[in-house]
């Protein structure tokens, strides 16, 4: 039913969704019995109460502006630059290893591990300089997630519009993920819809913590992908995908929710899980 959705809302990108999820769907097959298992712990009333919106705005504030920070100016009419972030490094991973990489896609310019001034470890990210964003274009559709000394590693192009992060729009938020949901599989999902700027799901020290975020260069491609997924069964969860709202808009909203209630509507209100409270 949810395919048949997607299908019929969004034309041929319906199609390409429904295929990616079920090529994600298919990879993942041994890990549903224990996604089911999972299932009941996750709808526990303490799961999402962490201020998600918050914690999410601040890691992909925080990402993009380390993102822009290499950025250049080459005329790529998609995003002008031919300079890639690459995140989740292993502390391990040198220039070298990244120039081994990198290279095959074309000629690169230089590349740079970002450190602390004082220890000089790896701040876990670098950018990789491309002469032509055509190479740079190349290495993100091929690379992306690839594993650089045993982590898969995350691709952007380094330079943003920091007016398109603060506007929220194309922002998508993910929750009652599986565990098994890992960013590539969520930007393979999402990927059927449009340009992606930034992709992740929200770990700690124990692994994916069941939500995310999609962050589209265009909000028409967040539109279609609220309206074909939104509800979709992935790996025996119902997944939500709506808008992903500011710490702001938030208490905006429960300040006029607040306002039209009783006081015992207001306690129920303030009962629920953070993020059901948000998107209801």
């Amino acid at each position: 039913m949810a395919r048949a959705k997607a299908e019929a809302r969004c034309g041929g990108g319906g199609g390409g969704a429904a295929a990616a999820v079920a090529a994600t769907e298919a990879s993942l097959a041994e890990a549903s019995l224990e996604e089911a298992r999972l299932a009941e712990a996750a709808a526990s009333p303490s799961y999402g109460r962490v201020d998600m919106d918050e914690e999410l705005a601040a890691a992909l504030a925080a990402e993009e502006e380390e993102a822009a920070a290499g950025g250049s100016d080459d005329g790529n009419p998609d995003f002008p630059t031919a300079s890639l972030y690459v995140g989740d490094l292993h502390p391990e991973v040198t220039e070298s290893m990244l120039y081994e990489k990198f290279s095959p896609a074309g000629p690169i310019l230089s590349i740079r591990i970002c450190r602390d001034k004082v220890t000089r470890r790896s701040l876990g990210y670098a950018y990789v300089n491309y002469q032509q964003p055509v190479d740079a274009k190349r290495a993100l559709e091929t690379m992306n997630f690839d594993m650089i000394n045993g982590r898969p590693v995350r691709i952007m192009w380094s330079q943003r519009d920091p007016s398109l992060r603060k506007s929220g729009v194309g922002n998508v938020f993910i929750k009652n993920l599986g565990k098994t949901i890992d960013n590539k599989a969520l930007y393979n999902i999402f990927s059927a819809f449009g340009n992606i700027l930034s992709c992740k799901v929200a770990c700690d020290e124990k692994g994916p913590k069941g939500y995310g975020f999609v962050h589209f260069q265009k909000q028409e491609s967040a539109e279609r992908a609220i309206d074909a997924l939104n509800g979709m069964f992935l790996n025996y969860r119902k997944i939500f995908v709506g808008r992903f709202k500011s710490h702001k808009e938030r208490e905006a909203e429960r300040g006029a929710w607040a306002r039209q209630s009783t006081s015992a509507d207001f306690k129920d209100f303030d009962d629920d899980s953070d993020d059901e409270a948000t998107f209801r």
